[in-house]
């Protein structure tokens, strides 16, 4: 065996999600063992969670975690290694991770600190005769982890920091510093002290050993002030401890040969006939081709510029159907499209697994216009379905994807259609290559071939994880 890890997030497929976090997370744990490293996941009971525990043995308890009493279960559910820390006063709440129905809880700091804290000595104690040697936090949630591990002098255990998404950053009040179990002497600009106040993010990054990101591209990114959000010097200050790795996708969840119409890079048959059912669903009739946006409607997924990017398409033979939820005034902005074009665009708000994954069985091309994005498995699923992506040239996008030009074309590399900058006419120049690659049925049928190929699995994502862990044990 390589080695323990210790992992710490506040999401986990297929317990608890909200957005991709989840789904890396649950992921890593089978991505890592075939090269020898013991994943265990620590995730706070939540009280959906919470008829979980009746399959699970407790193996600790502290009768006073940042103001109530606590146990720690551990159990094997669903094929992962599983810690939850079971806090009601904390975590036994109506309403999503981190919101109830009147908007964020007001003590998140208290709430993630304490997974952070318990985190750091189960790391630093072992647990039920089990001690790892790496901590490996995920996000804002977890960025205290790293904290307590150094200034608990716990210097056997390694740590590692994955920034999944730098918009979100864990900000508490500096009056918070002694409830949340902070040394004094730390704040400081090269320490804890965030613009006069705190961020659980900030004070992983100053004190993980390695500092991760889930692209490499988004890691040169936010060293630079229009994506670091703020943390650019702290990262770029420790540039040499920064790696890119790019997330992967559960081939076996995300199969085109295990869908209701399977086909393969071999035989595309069933693509068609999956494209005629979505057509079908959505109440489309297209002619040429079929795109698909799954998505968050905000404005980083660049939703703001369909509405201006996708008339042209619709009047080229082009149409699109819309899955997502988020931003009242894009959903309605979605919805006018739809009502503008009937039978060129079709739209349901919400999402729906099942949904989705019909969307890209059948689609011929998915739209990913995000302003930022640090890796995404939107562009994945569209290559692993030979659905080709059409994606700005930023974060993860720019390193999964291989722009049409008529050297990749050539070459027999291209995978899909990149575009910059980030905005309309971009986006409308990019539909407009899509109109054209498609009439041209020889040249897109080998293109839906060579995303097909592209691997999109953690084969190589999870042996980075495991050379960057087997660099940094004690």
């Amino acid at each position: 065996m390589a080695g323990r890890v210790l992992s710490v997030a506040s999401e986990c497929v297929p317990f608890i999600k909200t957005g991709g976090l989840a789904d890396v997370v649950g992921a890593l744990p089978a991505a890592l063992a075939p090269t020898g490293w013991d994943m265990r996941v620590l995730l706070p009971a939540y009280r959906k969670l919470l008829p979980l525990l009746d399959q699970m043995t407790p193996v600790r308890s502290d009768s006073s975690l940042f103001g109530g009493e606590s146990r720690v279960y551990f159990g094997r559910i669903d094929g992962i290694d599983l810690l939850l820390l079971d806090a009601p006063h904390l975590f036994d709440r109506d309403g999503g991770p981190y919101s109830g129905p009147n908007g964020d809880w007001w003590d998140n700091p208290q709430r993630f600190a304490a997974l952070s804290w318990v985190a750091a000595q189960i790391a630093r104690d072992g647990i039920d005769g089990w001690k790892p040697d790496i901590l490996h936090a995920h996000d804002w949630q977890a960025g205290f982890a790293p904290a307590y591990l150094r200034y608990g002098n716990a210097s056997d255990v390694g740590s590692v920091l994955t920034i999944h998404n730098i918009a979100f950053q864990g900000w508490a009040d500096v009056r918070l510093m002694s409830d949340l179990r902070l040394p004094a002497d730390q704040f400081h600009p090269d320490g804890l002290e965030y613009y006069g106040n705190l961020s659980s993010l900030k004070a992983g990054l100053v004190t993980a050993d390695k500092i991760t990101t889930v692209s490499p591209t988004y890691a040169e990114e936010l060293m630079r002030p229009e994506f670091g959000m703020g943390l650019q010097g702290v990262i770029a200050a420790r540039a040499g401890d920064v790696s890119g790795i790019l997330n992967g996708v559960d081939t076996t969840v995300w199969n085109p040969e295990a869908e209701d119409h399977p086909f393969s890079a071999k035989s595309l048959s069933g693509k068609a006939k999956a494209r005629k059912a979505l057509c079908d669903e959505f109440g489309l009739d297209v002619p040429g081709p079929l795109a698909i946006v799954v998505s968050r409607l905000t404005d980083q997924k660049g939703i703001d510029l369909l509405p201006e990017a996708i008339p042209a398409f619709v009047a080229a033979g082009g149409g699109v159907a819309i899955l997502g939820s988020g931003d009242p005034a894009l959903e309605s902005a979605m919805r006018g499209l739809a009502a503008f074009h009937p039978g060129r665009v079709g739209l349901r708000i919400g999402y729906d697994e099942a949904l989705s994954h019909r969307m890209f069985a059948g689609a011929d091309a998915v739209l990913v216009p995000s302003r930022f994005e640090p890796c995404g498995l939107t562009q994945m699923y569209g290559l692993r379905y030979g659905t080709l992506p059409v994606v700005a040239a930023t974060g993860g996008l720019a390193d999964t994807v291989i722009g049409v030009s008529p050297a990749t074309l050539a070459a027999g590399s291209a995978t899909g259609i990149v575009f910059h900058p980030t905005d309309a006419i971009s986006l409308r120049q990019a539909l407009a290559k899509l109109v054209s690659l498609y009439a041209d049925q020889k040249t897109w049928v080998r293109l839906q071939k060579n995303a097909m190929a592209h691997p999109v699995d953690w084969q190589a994502s999870a042996s980075a994880y495991a050379a960057l862990y087997a660099g940094i044990v004690r």
